[in-house]
Formats: C-alpha cells, sequence, structure tokens
C-alpha cells in the first residue's frame, strides 16, 4: 500500500488527469481482487478448519460404537448360553424325563440370568441437539445413526420385557419349587407342568428376540464403521 501511495502521489504531480484515472481504476481493482483472495483464503481456512472437526467426530463416533459393538457381542454369548440351556429344559419337560431333574433344577435356578445391555447414551440426539450434525457432510451415517438409536431402544424395551417376566413370573413360579442355593427340585409337579413349560417357551422367544436384535445392531454398526473409514481414508 506504500508503495500504492508513492505511485499516486507520483501520478499527480506528473501525469495528466487521463492516466491518472486509468491508474486509480488499476488501483480500484487491485485492492479488489486483493480483498477477494482474501475472503477465499479465509473460506479455505474455515473449510479446512470443519473438515478437521467432522473428520473428528467420525473418530469419536468410530471409537464411541466400537466399545458398544464390543459390549453387545458380550452380550450375545451370555444371552446364548442361557438360552441353550432353556431349550434344553424344555425338551426334558416336555419328554418328562425325571432322571434329568437335578440338571433341570440348575437351569431352574438359571432362569433369573438375563443380558443386559442398557445403553442409555443416544449419539443421533446429542449431534443435532448440539448442533454438530451441520458439520457431518456424509448423510448416510448420519441416517445410520439414527437407525442404530432406534435398534439401541429397541434393545432396551426387550431387556425391561425380561426383566418383568423374571420378576412376575420366573421367580414366583420357580421360589417355592427349586431351592435355589442348593438347586435340587423341592416340588417335581411344579417343574414338570404345562406352566412352568409355557413360562420356559416365553423366556425363549423373548431370548430369541433379543439375539435378533443384537446381531442386526451389529450389522449396523459395522456399516456405521466402514462408511466413517472411508471418510478417513479420503484425505
Amino acid at each position: 500500500m506504500t508503495f500504492l501511495r508513492v505511485l499516486r502521489r507520483q501520478f499527480l504531480e506528473n501525469t495528466p488527469l487521463r492516466k491518472y484515472l486509468i491508474y486509480a481504476l488499476v488501483e480500484v481493482l487491485l485492492v479488489m481482487v486483493g480483498i477477494l483472495l482474501a475472503l477465499q483464503v479465509d473460506d479455505w481456512n474455515n473449510e479446512r478448519l470443519d473438515r478437521q472437526a467432522e473428520l473428528t467426530y467420525y473418530e469419536n463416533i468410530r471409537d464411541h460404537i466400537a466399545l458398544d459393538k464390543q459390549q453387545i457381542g458380550g452380550e450375545i454369548v451370555f444371552n446364548s448360553v442361557y438360552l441353550d440351556q432353556f431349550e434344553y429344559a424344555f425338551d426334558i419337560v416336555e419328554e418328562g424325563d425325571r432322571g434329568k431333574k437335578d440338571t433341570l433344577g440348575k437351569i431352574a435356578v438359571n432362569l433369573i440370568q438375563y443380558s443386559d445391555f442398557d445403553r442409555q447414551g443416544n449419539i443421533y440426539e446429542s449431534l443435532v441437539n448440539s448442533g454438530q450434525s451441520q458439520v457431518l457432510n456424509n448423510h448416510d451415517i448420519l441416517q445410520r445413526l439414527q437407525e442404530l438409536e432406534e435398534q439401541y431402544l429397541y434393545i432396551n424395551r426387550m431387556e425391561n420385557i425380561h426383566y418383568d417376566a423374571i420378576m412376575t413370573h420366573v421367580i414366583p413360579g420357580t421360589s417355592e419349587a427349586v431351592a435355589y442355593a442348593s438347586t435340587k427340585i423341592m416340588d417335581e409337579s411344579r417343574i414338570y407342568d404345562y406352566r412352568f413349560q409355557n413360562l420356559l417357551i416365553s423366556l425363549i422367544y423373548i431370548m430369541r428376540e433379543k439375539d435378533q436384535i443384537y446381531k442386526n445392531t451389529l450389522d449396523n454398526i459395522d456399516g456405521i464403521t466402514a462408511l466413517i473409514d472411508d471418510e478417513l481414508n479420503s484425505e
């Protein structure tokens, strides 16, 4: 700018008005170009910062759902172990096999066991409420996160149903027939009974439903992780 002021002063002193006006126009154009370049550089810098923030959010989300995946994987194993036991107990009762009553007593005590993911956080809602979702440009990831939250809610509902079944039906239905401490059947008529069999069927249906939603959720987590990896690897 100092250089331009010197030139302007020289033009005023040594050049006709027409040439000065041309110079003045050129100077205005140079100033405008400088302003536009500065604005463009500022836009580029803001875009770079926004992209860095977006990638950081993606990394945090990926780490978060990776922990969820690990926990759900554990719940699947836990649920499957007891589901196999309950299906075996159903067969024992169905066949009326009194020779396996000791095994049936042990399984009857385990009816109070249930998998419990109990996910309380809400990634998608937190992103929306905080305004961070506006930074995330991959709408497929946002949609999959919304679906994931719905799956978490479904899991929690099924786990609550399972818990309520235990408290309202399993414990009253087994506490007077089986000694929990020794797992010994004290009243065979209550255990080798259609009502106990119905109880087993109800739990089996609930646990099969839980197993399916657990696995569907893991598939969605894997899909989200793949989309995030694509975003991170694109840089």
